[in-house]
Formats: C-alpha cells, structure tokens, sequence
C-alpha cells in the first residue's frame, strides 16, 4: 500500500507526523501480535530520491533513484531491523540486547534498546569503527566494549554471550531483524508502483540483501507486484568474500560499514543472487569515493562511505543495464555518520586565513 493510502486511513489531512513507524504501517507482514509493545522512533518511510546525474551517466534512458535509508531514526537502515528485534525482546522480557557492530548496529540498538527501558550491550573494533557512529552509542546510553580483532571477532563472542547468559542478540543473526528490514522492499514497490528491474545494493554482512529479497517476494506473491528485480551485490575489494567465494580473515575498506569477512547471512544472500539472476561485484575504495563525491555534488546526497558503493557498483556495471530501465541504488547509511571521511575526500575549495573584509571576500568569491 503507497505511503499516502497508509496515511489517509489514519484520518484526514494526514501528513507524515502521522506516519506510525514500519511496525504498525505493515503489521500484517510482521510477525507481531497485539501482545507485542511496539518499541519504534517513527523509522520506516524514508524517500526514493530521483537521481538526473547518474542516471544521465548510465543513458539509454535508464533512470536511476536513490533509497535514501540514511534518513531513518539513528541515519541507517538499521532501525527497521532494530524496531523488530528490540519490540520482540521486550514482548520475550528480556532486560538487555547485545551486539557486534562497526556502528549502525550499535547505533541502533543502543537507541531503541534503551527508549524500551532496557539495557545495551556493544562490542566494537577497538579503532575500527567512525567517530560519528561511536558518539551515537554512547550518548544513547550504551555499554560499549571494543576488543581488540575485527568485526568477525567480535560477533563470535557476542553469539557466545547470547548464548550463555539472558541476553538477546540483536545482530542480523535475530531473525526479527531481517522481517523488520524487508519493508524496504514494500516502500520501494509502494512509491514505483511495480518492483525495479535492478535492486543495487551494498553489501557488508549481507542480511540487508537478504531482508530485500524476501520483501519483494512476499509483495509479489501477494499480488502487488508482477516482477522481482535482479538483485546486485556489491562488497569493497578489500573485504569481498563474497565474491571471492571465501573467508576473508582481515577485511580492510575505507567503507567501514561493509568492512567484514565473514558474512552470518551469506547463504540468504547467495540464494538471493542466484533466483534473482543477479550477481555480486567487488569495488575499489577509489571507485566507492569517486560515487561517494559524485553524490554530495552532483546529487546532492550526503551518505556514508558504504552507501556510496552501490552507486560504484552500478556505474562499474553500467554497459549491462537494460535500456529504459528502473534501478533503485540502496543508500544504507547518512553521511554524517562519518564526516571524517568527507572532511578528507572532497573536491571543493576550502579558503582559510581571510582577512575580515568584504573586498577580500568578494575577491576571493572571483568579483
């Protein structure tokens, strides 16, 4: 159902305050119950943003537009999984949720954990993980531990921790989680009308691809849409095991979000890619920065290194897209999350040491 007929049933004039968070918006695609205590921050509904300059890259009439999950709750679309895990944790009565994360997981999980009334537990890269998503944790009042090893490392303790002790695992390894992130796939069919010939996507631990394949089937199942996209994966070379075909023991991207070598989803993932016809792809972090700028100034979207390598994907790929065909290129992450890296790795001028004069100004302004 479009995004407006949600809002219409919810009475007149509706506007997007109305807007009631994915749970109750889908409910009947959940597994939730009027038992359930829906723990949301209003996430879900975020826009599909038309994209002229890349699509004018691609030509042959292809358009292009940018899911734009960035604009959830906590900046990624970790939130829709999250809402689900956490919702569910507390209808279980569980006191404290645990995660790996490189930083949305923590983000996120420290958000709606602690808006439940329950305790966050994150363990981290010990220096791996960017600056903005670390602030994020902490100042929503998550217990953060950073061990020493990477992300890979840091899921196999929390597993066992999980396991041991009553704490509920809220990594994508919860399968909440992916039930929560399939309603991406329903939004993208509710604002197109029909389902995108290409879904392109990054991909770090490969429960996102996974979450939107099964969204797509399930609508198309029900009737809402009469095709499935062929589903595009894409992993920075430095942390690529999918494509590889192996474990990758020490994964290394300026992407830091898909830096991982071990995905928990892989075989979803794989199972993804071959019904959809699709294919995984690795990208360099040039080609990923080169799409990350490309974005801010010709698109004027501002996402997290990782997004970015789905437009690097596309781009890497673009001889193959269909003419006049419809790609959706997921951006899972806002960009504030990792100012760092804009700070870094832009292309505009940035004059200091000005005197404090209009003259100086305006000459430097070229007048």
């Amino acid at each position: 159902m479009p995004l407006l007929d949600v809002l219409r049933r919810l009475g007149p004039q509706p506007t997007l305050q109305d807007w009631p968070g994915l749970i109750n918006a889908y409910r009947r695609w959940l597994p939730v119950s009027k038992a359930t205590p829906v723990i949301t921050l209003r996430e879900g509904a975020t826009p599909l943003i038309p994209a002229p300059v890349i699509s004018e890259r691609i030509g042959r009439g292809v358009k292009v537009l940018l899911k734009y999950d960035g604009l959830n709750p906590t900046g990624s679309f970790k939130d829709r999984g999250m809402t689900m895990a956490i919702s569910k944790a507390k209808e279980a009565g569980s006191e404290a949720v645990i995660c790996a994360s490189t930083g949305n997981t923590s983000a996120a999980a420290a958000a709606y954990a602690r808006r439940g009334g329950m305790r966050a537990f994150v363990l981290i890269p010990d220096g791996y993980v960017a600056q903005g998503k670390l602030a994020q944790a902490l100042l929503y009042g998550a217990e953060v531990l950073a061990v020493q090893g990477n992300f890979d490392r840091a899921l196999a303790i929390v597993r066992d921790v999980a396991d041991r002790y009553p704490v509920t695992l809220v990594n994508s390894l919860n399968p909440y989680r992916l039930q929560g992130q399939k309603t991406a796939a329903f939004e993208v069919v509710d604002a197109l009308g029909e389902a995108p010939d290409w879904l392109c996507i990054p991909v770090g631990n490969a429960g996102n691809i996974s979450a939107y394949w099964m969204g797509f089937n399930e609508y198309k199942a029900a009737g809402h849409s009469k095709v499935l996209p062929r589903m595009m994966g894409f992993q920075a070379a430095g942390a690529a095991p999918l494509v590889l075909g192996h474990t990758v023991d020490n994964p290394d991207t300026i992407a830091t979000a898909i830096r991982i070598g071990n995905p928990v989803n892989k075989e979803n993932a794989l199972k993804a890619r071959n019904e959809s016809k699709g294919d995984f792809m690795a990208v360099t972090d040039a080609e990923i920065i080169e799409a990350y700028k490309l974005l801010g100034s010709g698109e004027g979207v501002f996402c997290e290194p990782a997004s970015a390598a789905s437009v690097a994907g596309l781009l890497k790929r673009r001889e193959e897209v269909p003419q006049g065909a419809t790609v959706v290129c997921v951006l899972t992450g806002n960009g504030l999350k990792d100012p760092s890296t804009a700070i870094e790795h832009n292309d505009s001028h940035f004059h200091t040491g000005l005197d404090p004069d209009t003259a100086t100004v305006a000459r430097v302004m070229g007048f």
